[in-house]
């Protein structure tokens, strides 16, 4: 399965979703996180990590010999402290933007081709995103894709106006709200979305993630672990669902409002906003 994390607007935290959800994907899978951010990376600097291997010698050796070989992408990963399997991203973003131009042409990256394999997760890291992302390709072969946002005015306002376009890039679009704001309800109803699940301002577990903290706290004594940890259940229980008779699954991902796309142009205010247990 190939999971897209990414963003429409800001910076609202794609990276920790995406290493929080890797570090606590559910069964007994091992997941493979891999930074496509075609701004950089973050994890080799958060880790203080070597250059190599990463999403440069990955797409080195995709050039060299293709990309048909699915075991490719797990050669050219890294272990975090905690056990997680990442492909790093480099720090500059011309590097990271030379190498996506190899890893995203062709009929098929490797991110797919590993995809594709049995009991195999990859979770690409896509930043933010348009459609003149070299990252593109990636989100429109995945799976399921995620869109990250903040429930507040401002990143609402701009997710919405994007929205209708955004929805045809994937099969599988729903979002992942951060932090304080507008209820769940309300942003699932007013841009008629699946909302996948909410991961709370955590300060620390988020700093754990980033390889700061002690280890005496993993993600999974976090607020932000906990929440990851949901939001993956959730996706690795309706991608192993079982198929019904006309070969599609059966839809076990908690939608809130039902309903077709609606443009930005449709969107109405939500009412007051909370923001820890107070109205604004």
């Amino acid at each position: 399965m190939l999971i897209a994390v990414c963003s429409l607007k800001g910076s609202p935290g794609v990276t920790t979703l995406a290493t929080a959800l890797g570090a606590r994907w559910p069964g007994q899978e091992n997941p493979i996180v891999v930074e496509v951010d075609p701004a950089g990376g973050d994890l080799m600097a958060r880790f203080r990590l070597p250059d190599t291997p990463s999403l440069v010698s990955l797409a080195a050796a995709a050039r060299g010999r293709g990309s048909a070989d699915p075991t490719l992408l797990a050669q050219h990963t890294q272990l975090l402290p905690g056990g997680l399997r990442v492909v790093l991203g480099p720090v500059g973003a011309e590097q990271a933007r030379a190498a996506l131009a190899v890893l995203a042409s062709g009929p098929s990256s490797p991110l797919r081709r590993a995809a594709d394999q049995p009991e195999t997760t990859v979770i690409a890291d896509c930043g933010r995103v348009d459609p003149d992302s070299p990252a593109f390709p990636i989100i429109r072969s995945a799976d399921a894709m995620l869109l990250v946002a903040r429930p507040h005015d401002d990143e609402l306002a701009h997710v919405a106006l994007k929205l209708q376009a955004a929805q045809q890039w994937s099969r599988r679009p729903c979002f992942v709200l951060v932090g304080d704001g507008y209820p769940t309800a309300e942003v699932s109803q007013a841009l008629r979305i699946p909302v996948m699940g909410r991961v709370p301002r955590d300060d620390k577990g988020a700093a754990v993630l980033c390889g700061q903290g002690t280890g005496r706290r993993g993600p999974d004594k976090s607020a932000l672990g906990r929440a990851a940890a949901k939001i993956a259940l959730n996706i690795h229980a309706h991608w192993h669902a079982p198929t019904t008779s006309n070969g599609t699954r059966a839809p076990h991902l908690r939608v809130a409002v039902p309903g077709e796309p609606v443009s930005g142009a449709a969107l109405q205010p939500l009412g007051p906003q909370t923001r820890n247990g107070a109205t604004s």
